[in-house]
């Protein structure tokens, strides 16, 4: 039960946002919307105001914002396919623009309440290299051999880099900056060590911080999978649709709610890629063809671009069942 209300959870905050994006940004800029619905499917709740019917449907797995003009010719002034390029352009892109707000606003989140690694030295291990050569709890790392120290990670990446040689650490304690060599010493199961731990921090401003960098980590590592899949390095096997999110939700929310929080953050970050690839039916293609008028001066015909669209969704739809079929397999094959 838990596992369904959390998968229900998470297609809510991939879709909801990335249509209001679309929503927001058609209204602003008085493009008329015909319906903002969200699900698939029946209708299981309406309500028609001026001019939008706003709709709640049965399945939580998509939803849309139906823009007059939007594949399609109208003499409505304030059709989709009436307005300037520009404004296009900025209607396309608001709905992955959301989703890449949702995901930052969540990493922000998880790590404000797990906290994030500082570069000061929370506890040091009693007869440890750094407590043999003088580093006490409550010291700052500055530089490691005369590279300076940003993060934590510059810390542990200095030492397992270290091949146990002597290693010259400068920290700052009590307003002043003092100097210690220390030898690490090669672990069995985490490699060369100084026996250090970094104290973690909960300060809401470097949380905004900390989970954004997250957030930009998070998209650069996902780009980096775009690329092995399209490079061939990973095969469609390695593709996962809302049967294998489900699947995922399970095994993450075993881990607590805050791994569930991280995994929700990366499928928001990978919808927004996604969306924005340059293939028909998805937002991404539709860029194409505005950037095509706004090149070539010359206007696509909607029925033409229509069409391409529905052809594009089609293969959409295909590749989505492919994907659930492979999901199933590997589920019940594992």
């Amino acid at each position: 039960m838990t596992t369904a209300v959390l998968a229900i959870l998470l297609f809510c905050i991939m879709i909801f946002p990335h249509e209001l994006g679309h929503f927001i940004a058609a209204k602003r800029l008085g493009v008329k919307v015909n319906e903002f619905a969200f699900g698939m499917g029946p209708a299981i709740w309406k309500k028609q105001s001026k001019e939008t019917l706003y709709s709640i449907r049965i399945f939580p797995i998509g939803g849309y914002c139906a823009m007059e003009g939007e594949d399609e010719d109208s003499d409505n002034p304030r059709a989709f396919s009436n307005k300037r390029p520009l404004h296009k352009l900025i209607i396309l892109a608001a709905g992955s623009f959301m989703n890449v707000v949702c995901a930052i606003v969540i990493m922000i989140l998880v790590v404000g309440v797990l906290g994030f690694t500082t570069t000061t030295i929370d506890a040091v291990d009693p007869n440890s290299p750094a407590s043999i050569a003088g580093i006490e709890a409550g010291d700052k790392i500055v530089m490691i051999d005369e590279s300076p120290v940003d993060s934590w990670t510059d810390v542990t990446s200095s030492i397992i880099n270290s091949d146990g040689n002597e290693m010259k650490f400068v920290v700052e304690r009590d307003g002043s900056e003092e100097s210690f060599v220390v030898s690490p010493v090669e672990d069995e199961t985490k490699g060369y060590i100084v026996g250090i731990t970094s104290r973690v921090s909960h300060n809401p401003a470097k949380a905004v911080v900390e989970g954004t960098k997250a957030t930009w980590n998070l998209t650069l590592a996902l780009f980096d999978t775009f690329g092995q899949l399209f490079g061939g390095e990973l095969g469609a096997d390695s593709l996962a649709g809302p049967v294998g999110m489900v699947q995922m939700v399970s095994e993450t929310s075993t881990y607590g709610l805050w791994y569930y929080g991280f995994l929700t953050a990366m499928i928001c970050i990978n919808l927004a890629i996604i969306n924005m690839l340059p293939l028909p039916a998805l937002d991404g293609g539709r860029i194409i063809f505005v950037l095509y008028t706004m090149i070539t001066g010359k206007p696509v015909n909607q029925r033409v671009e229509g069409a391409i669209h529905f052809a594009g969704l089609m293969l959409l739809l295909g590749l989505f069942v492919f994907v659930t079929i492979n999901d199933v397999s590997r589920i019940f094959g594992s």
